[in-house]
């Protein structure tokens, strides 16, 4: 054992202030460096998970155990599922865990939440830091008690002699008025699951009961005196550039001030009601830029472009596949712009004090949004704190936090707290999208129904999901990206959008699977298993298949059952879906919706299937309405009177099977049971109906036109034979990608 450095020697907040902070006790100074000498450091130099085991923690006089972490709770429910990791690392009474989170300033440096990472990355960080915590308090236990440390134990936060439980000594009392500097050189395993009794258990979210009454304190609830709330004045769209203003009508409103720097304008007041008046009073006008395209053009848009190529996969010999099969498969797939559409809009409160900024926000990312603060007001980084509440939903949306830069502008500007809250037209406006995508599929079958050629080309998908999943001994895998130097595409702001691009890819991939299968004359899913070798998604197929009492047939059979299989975050995930298509009115009830998943050890398993069966819910979302319209860089929706998300009335009889893997690490959970529904519902749809759809959303518009064309081919005698039907969303034969000789715009 070593004695480490002392951090009090190091800038940053002074120990005493933070321990008083946290109500008194310890916290374990183990390694040469700790959270707070962190804090004083550059950010480059910090900019990693610490494996300094005080970050992760502290013991108050009473017992509490805090659990400090970057990450923030968004309704995925880590807020339950890290304090029983701790609660068991450190076997202790789940109930004497405090969780501390999202706070620049007392939490370890995180990279954001996001991708599923919170338990499968920081996860196994914490547990070390936890086993070593746990093994130093009980070699002081052994000092303290004149017992060897192989004969002690620890049982609900109190370090005991093995056989003799009178005989103990607690954190708390070994915590109380002591500052610990150890770390020991060999470090301990956490514990093995055999030994689990608080992970696995099905836990209900802790903070629930206060979100459902409201007592949760979301960014937006906040109040500090002087505060005053802000609007801005905000282009029409995307391409529109401010030419002048005439502020004179705002600024005789009593009790506001209009705030001018440049282009950005905004009023503040303390009265909300009267900054929503007096920012509509603002007299604009603005020139135009806009790209030449539509929600109805995109796609075609989008295939005249010229792109970046990576070619991220490619084996066997892709010149001589085609030689190699029996038949050949080739489709297009297009996937429109999302709209997050986050219940809670993004919000930030900033507040100017001697020099500090501290900033409260609805953020996925509260160190991102520190690092950005900083560089944009050039201070250092301990003059610079961030604190996320609850945030109600991010879904990837969260993640940039314009708006905190904008509240800690307008602080500065008038001296006082300034609270910014977009309104639901800002939110649906000026947040990021889900990428509008082409995905072109070029396959081929030998005789047998062996998949022997997979050439699979991504335009605008990016390759989360995109790999080939099956046994296929000719593959490439190509990904065109936008280059804008060269082409310009996306007329706003795209970014994630939860488990991004993997909903595109496995809708394309499964959708294309589907075909070879139906032409094959297999059923769908004897077909998959005949062409895997995954041993786990081999797994989650037979399982899914299994709980959903599925009954082999060739497709299209009219039973309106659909399949599909996919990976994401770590995790193996396999649907069926059962639907009713009324062919009149061209209108989808999905009314089942199974899903099995390999996330390897579940740590709550019913925080595990709300997740889950939000997925799935949020799935239907894309699948049968979801997409946003817009012109140019003007966005025609603006609210959920035109943006469609899932309703109750939509849902089905909803059927999860989280396999059982508990000696397996613990993988994500909060977005892969949303990447297959389009893929299943779409291959249910065709076996309903005969009709292939190539496009999300299905509407009722484009489900007709597929069921006419399947029907128009059908009286040719086309289907059987697996032919390319040109789908009226997008089906493409032989059209080469190149770009225009010019590049066209529109002037508003």
């Amino acid at each position: 054992m070593t004695t480490g450095k002392n951090p009090s020697s190091v800038r940053g907040m002074k120990r005493r202030s933070f321990v008083k902070a946290l109500g008194g006790g310890i916290v374990l100074f183990f390694a040469p460096w700790s959270a707070l000498d962190l804090m004083a450091l550059p950010a480059e130099q910090r900019r990693t998970l610490t494996k300094d085991y005080n970050a992760f923690l502290h013991i108050a006089e009473d017992g509490t155990v805090s659990c400090f972490t970057g990450k923030i709770e968004m309704g995925q429910g880590i807020i339950t599922s890290l304090a029983q990791m701790m609660a068991e690392e450190l076997n202790i009474p789940l109930k004497s865990v405090r969780m501390v989170m999202g706070d620049t300033e007392l939490c370890p440096w995180d990279a954001g939440t996001w991708g599923s990472l919170t338990t499968r990355a920081f996860g196994p960080a914490m547990r070390a830091a936890l086993a070593e915590a746990r093994a130093v308090l009980t070699e002081m236990a052994s000092e303290k008690l004149g017992i060897e440390a192989g004969r002690l134990e620890v049982i609900d936060g109190k370090v005991a002699e093995k056989g003799n439980p009178s005989v103990s000594v607690s954190y708390a009392e070994l915590a109380k008025g002591k500052k610990l500097e150890r770390y020991l050189d060999v470090k301990p395993l956490p514990e093995d699951y055999r030994e689990y009794t608080i992970v696995g258990r099905p836990l209900k979210h802790s903070d629930a009961f206060d979100k459902v009454t409201g007592r949760a304190k979301y960014t937006g609830d906040l109040v500090l005196p002087g505060m005053l709330h802000a609007r801005i004045l905000r282009p029409p769209s995307h391409g529109a550039r401010l030419v002048s203003v005439d502020l004179s009508a705002a600024q005789a409103i009593e009790g506001v001030k209009v705030l001018r720097d440049g282009d950005f304008i905004a009023v503040v007041s303390e009265n909300r009601d009267l900054a929503d008046l007096a920012v509509v009073r603002i007299n604009a006008e603005y020139s135009f830029d806009e790209l030449n395209v539509s929600d109805s053009t995109i796609f075609e848009y989008i295939t005249r472009g010229e792109y970046r190529e990576n070619t991220v996969t490619e084996a066997g010999d892709m010149m001589a596949a085609p030689q190699q099969c029996d038949r050949l498969f080739e489709h297009e797939y297009h996937d429109p712009y999302l709209a997050h559409a986050p219940i809670e809009p993004h919000t930030a409160l900033a507040r100017w004090e001697d020099g500090k900024l501290t900033v409260w926000a609805s953020t996925q990312s509260p160190f991102g949004l520190q690092d950005t603060l900083v560089r944009e007001f050039g201070t250092s980084l301990e003059n610079v704190r961030v604190i996320t509440p609850h945030v109600g939903g991010g879904f990837g949306g969260k993640s940039p936090s314009q708006q905190g830069v904008e509240a800690a502008r307008l602080a500065r500007m008038t001296g006082r707290p300034v609270m910014v809250a977009w309104t639901r037209e800002e939110e649906f406006m000026y947040d990021s999208f889900h990428p509008a995508s082409v995905i072109r599929v070029k396959s081929g079958l030998d005789k047998e129904g062996k998949i022997m050629m997979w050439d699979y080309n991504i335009f605008l998908a990016g390759t989360r999901g995109s790999e080939a999943t099956y046994d296929i001994p000719n593959v490439k895998i190509t990904n065109y990206r936008e280059d804008r130097t060269k082409y310009r595409v996306h007329p706003f702001a795209t970014g994630a959008w939860r488990a991004p691009n993997n909903n595109t890819n496995t809708f394309a991939r499964e959708t294309q699977i589907d075909i070879m299968a139906a032409a094959a004359g297999n059923d769908p899913l004897e077909f998959r298993l005949r062409n895997l070798k995954d041993e786990k998604m081999i797994a989650v197929l037979k399982a899914v298949a299994d709980r959903f009492g599925y009954i082999p047939g060739k497709t299209p059979s009219g039973r309106g059952i659909g399949i599909s299989c996919g990976t994401d975050a770590g995790t193996w995930v396999a649907h069926i879906a059962e639907v009713k298509v009324d062919t009149t009115t061209g209108k989808v009830k999905v009314v089942r919706l199974t899903c099995a998943q390999d996330m390897g050890l579940c740590v709550n398993p019913q925080g595990a299937l709300l997740q889950m069966e939000g997925c799935l819910t949020m799935g239907l979302g894309y699948t049968l309405a979801e997409e946003l319209r817009f012109e140019g860089g003007n966005i025609k929706d603006r609210n959920f009177d035109s943006y469609d998300i899932p309703r109750f009335s939509w849902l089905p009889k909803l059927e999860c099977v989280i396999m059982d893997r508990q000696d397996q690490p613990p993988q994500g959970g909060g977005e892969p049971a949303i990447i297959g529904v389009g893929a299943a519902v779409g291959n249910a749809i065709f076996d309903a109906t005969g009709a292939r759809l190539f496009r999300v959303p299905f509407t009722p518009e484009r489900v007709l036109k597929a069921i006419a064309v399947s029907e128009g081919l059908r009286s040719e005698g086309l289907m059987s034979e697996g032919h390319k039907p040109e789908s009226p969303e997008g089906q493409v034969k032989g059209r080469r990608l190149k770009r225009p000789k010019r590049q066209k715009r529109m002037t508003n």
